[in-house]
């Protein structure tokens, strides 16, 4: 499916203007700050080893939510500002979310096709069930050569709460003859340390390393 820039444009910045407008209605405004040891990004090392730091603030109210997300990036692409917005909520035991989320990479190799609003679009559905939870990754707006090189491209991650571990597979399917999937593995120490092992169990072509990240973060 093809999106022109200009109508992706206009409805990001329709639902980012919720941003605006929450904290006039008395919304919940909250932040958090991080550093990891690498950047992990569904599997890749995109830091090749190099420590990221990442940090965002969202305002949200009944259901709705809207808000930006920054992170120092990683060796090829540079700072990342990601732009998103979405609504979700609880039936019962069963939770559920619409995100759509504006990927920018204004400073990297990629600053000419994935550095503008609408450049790469992903539209993320989000459901679970006790401490289930699957998502799915759809690029509505891409092709542009850089990170969003296929508009056929999609991602879908499953995952399970266990105590202090949490387990996740995600796969990837580029829209071709190459797909990818991973392992992660995570423990938290407390609520602001945490260790993740992600590891490759499928993948076609030459097969990246096993990744290890320690994080430390906080929120407000």
């Amino acid at each position: 499916m093809t999106f022109s820039k200009k109508i992706l444009a206009g409805a990001l910045t329709i639902l980012l203007s919720v941003g605006t407008i929450i904290p006039a209605a008395n919304a919940e405004i909250s932040a958090s700050a991080a550093v990891a040891t690498s950047y992990l990004w569904r599997g890749y090392d995109l830091g090749s080893g190099t420590p990221a730091a990442m940090a965002d603030i969202s305002f949200s109210e009944g259901g709705a939510y809207a808000g930006l997300w920054i992170s120092s990036g990683d060796t090829g692409a540079g700072t990342e500002f990601d732009l998103f917005a979405g609504f979700g909520g609880e039936i019962g035991d069963l939770s559920y979310d619409i995100n759509v989320t504006n990927y920018l990479y204004p400073t990297g190799q990629y600053s000419e096709t994935d550095g503008d609003i609408g450049d790469f679009v992903e539209l993320i559905l989000t459901l679970g069930y006790g401490p289930v939870s699957i998502s799915y990754y759809d690029n509505i707006a891409g092709d542009t050569g850089g990170y969003a090189a296929s508009e056929d491209y999609s991602y879908i991650n499953a995952s399970l709460a266990a105590g202090d571990f949490s387990f996740a597979i995600g796969d990837h399917d580029f829209g071709d003859d190459t797909d990818a999937t991973h392992l992660d593995i995570t423990y938290s120490y407390n609520d602001n340390i945490s260790f993740t092992m992600s590891t490759w169990i499928d993948y076609t072509g030459t097969e990246p390393k096993t990744t290890f990240v320690a994080a430390y973060g906080i929120s407000i």
